[in-house]
């Protein structure tokens, strides 16, 4: 029978234990370990480059479905090949096995392709082992620049995707960011614009697995990206690892990271796999993760079944801000477009400038002795339309600091006179005015509150706290408010569960 009439898939082989493929993983890995180190700081940080344990690159193998006949596989920022190398062993540890692969790998730095040459050497001997044909393609370039070539873009289809993409910041004057648009994709960080362009590059049916940082789970900077990766593939498993450090400890890359596996298709999921790295597991339905109708597409992770009920309970609070007459917005103050108004001390002719720094203790501590920033801002023409009338506001910190306990950490500012909110606050008003004073203090002990931390947690990913994240959370009632209010002398322990009462 010819290799064009066998019948697919064929019986299942013996399992037979691939030394050889374990020794590509174990190889590629030993190597991470002896050049890590030595890397180039700047360059590394320049690039993103971190390279993928074994660990990982095995449990992301692991996640992909029935392998087809034909692999083609792409892993774009292959580094040393430690993810294809995973991948084969896994194809290879399959009763049914693949009768082919065909690897293409991306890599833009030389030493990299030189120990990545290596590994796939490694894979065509492991492969050779199991009567699996196997070939492989190094493109020594820049991935997403080579991608939006029209001509190399058209060669371009994969059935099977992994990566651990670079991660870096997009300038939006950048080589890339135009390279991006010719292929209709707008975004912000290098590891969603890898992400995205291997979305375009998958057939219908194809499967990618990616680990990168949770943070493009909400937010608006990544809401271009979340439609375009829930337009085009179906979200089939999503794994969270709980320690920011565990995943690149080697490393120590302090992120938080997610393996998400999705198949190329318009076809929505009806559920979704959610894990953690300690072993929890829920089968949920896809509208629990993409609320219907949510226009921001803000991805939910409620894991465990804790998780599930305390997001039930906070979305069935009855308001929103609007309800409540409320709006949050950003301080108008961008400081280094001020310099010649930024005053140390205040002063005549000067407003109060409040920095996140003093936020302590559920209010704000103003001014602050021989304080490295400034605590006044000169009143004038430019100025004046950034300053916020006397009144009573809720301040939170648009960036919580790594040893914070909460992310979301918001008080209540007092001001007697006009004032200056610098830009890396948000501040609850009421058109552009102050707030009662029992609805401020409700309203910073509800965010001050364990149970919104927790619930705040299940979709966002990073440290920072997004107007558009606020005004997103549900909330109590005016008159629940005005009651926490009245509490709001109490500990912080009597306002949790008054708190917890009310959901």
């Amino acid at each position: 029978m010819s290799e064009a009439t066998r019948a697919w898939p064929p019986a299942p082989k013996p399992l037979k234990k691939s030394t050889l493929a374990r020794s590509a993983t174990a190889r590629a890995d030993e190597i991470r370990l002896e050049i890590s180190p030595g890397l180039d700081v700047i360059r590394r940080s320049k690039l993103g480059q971190f390279m993928t344990p074994a660990p990982i690159a095995q449990r992301m193998a692991s996640t992909f479905g029935q392998m087809p006949r034909e692999v083609r596989l792409i892993d774009p920022g292959a580094g040393i090949g430690a993810l294809t190398a995973a991948f084969v062993a896994e194809a290879l540890s399959r009763p049914v096995q693949p009768a082919s692969i065909s690897a293409t790998c991306f890599e833009i730095d030389e030493d990299m392709a030189t120990h990545l040459a290596g590994t796939l050497e490694n894979c065509a001997r492991a492969c050779a082992e199991h009567g699996v044909g196997f070939t492989s393609k190094i493109v020594l370039d820049d991935y997403i620049l080579a991608s939006s070539e029209p001509l190399l873009a058209s060669l371009l289809s994969f059935n099977r995707a992994i990566l651990n993409p670079p991660y870096g910041k997009i300038n939006t004057a950048s080589r890339w960011r135009s390279a991006l648009r010719k292929s209709g994709i707008e975004t912000v960080n290098l590891y969603s614009a890898f992400v995205a362009l291997t979305v375009n590059q998958l057939e219908d049916g194809g499967e990618l697995v990616a680990i990168t940082p949770r943070s493009f789970c909400n937010g608006p900077y990544y809401e271009p990206f979340r439609h375009h990766l829930l337009s085009k593939t179906a979200l089939l498993e999503l794994l969270v690892f709980q320690s920011r450090k565990k995943a690149f400890a080697d490393d120590d890359v302090l992120q938080e990271n997610v393996i998400f596996h999705s198949r190329k298709g318009k076809a929505r999921s009806a559920t979704v796999r959610l894990k953690t790295d300690v072993g929890e597991s829920r089968e949920v339905p896809m509208d629990e993760v993409v609320r219907p109708g949510d226009s921001h597409a803000f991805i939910r992770l409620a894991i465990s079944d804790h998780d599930a009920d305390l997001t039930v309970r906070v979305q069935a609070l009855p308001c929103t801000l609007a309800d409540l007459g409320i709006q949050v917005s950003t301080g108008r103050v961008v400081d280094f477009r001020a310099k010649n108004q930024l005053r140390k001390d205040s002063g005549e002719g000067t407003a109060p400038l409040i920095y996140p720094a003093h936020m302590k203790h559920g209010g704000v501590v103003w001014p602050i002795a021989g304080f490295r920033k400034h605590n006044a801002i000169a009143v004038d023409d430019y100025t004046r339309p950034q300053l916020v009338p006397a009144g009573r506001y809720v301040l939170t910190k648009r960036f919580s600091a790594k040893e914070e306990r909460r992310r979301i950490v918001a008080s209540v500012y007092e001001a007697p006179e006009p004032a200056g909110l610098e830009n890396h606050l948000n501040y609850f008003h009421k058109d552009g005015a102050g707030l009662p004073a029992e609805i401020a203090l409700g309203l910073a002990a509800y965010l001050n509150s364990t149970a919104v931390d927790d619930y705040f947690r299940l979709f966002s990913g990073h440290t920072q706290v997004n107007a558009t994240d606020l005004r997103n959370l549900h909330y109590p009632t005016q008159d629940q408010l005005e009651k926490l209010g009245r509490l709001a002398p109490a500990c912080l322990d009597a306002i949790d569960i008054a708190i917890m009462k009310l959901l």
